[in-house]
């Protein structure tokens, strides 16, 4: 079984806030604006983050595939 994986670039990140607009949930910004993963949402079990990485205008954002540790 895999499991999602998610992560911000933050050398990448212009703070667009895309990613939070589609998946408040998961995605927030820090004080200077750029996006951050909400902590315990790594998981990338919400619908919408596929659709978060997909509207970031500089791909900051990663969705990855991982073999679920049992």
């Amino acid at each position: 079984m895999s499991a999602v994986r998610i992560s911000v670039d933050r050398d990448v990140c212009i703070g667009a806030g895309q990613c939070v607009l589609a998946a408040p949930q998961v995605f927030t910004q820090d004080d200077d604006g750029l996006s951050e993963v909400l902590p315990g949402r790594e998981d990338g079990h919400s619908p919408m983050v596929r659709e978060a990485a997909r509207a970031c205008p500089v791909s900051a954002i990663t969705v990855r595939e991982t073999a679920e540790r049992e």
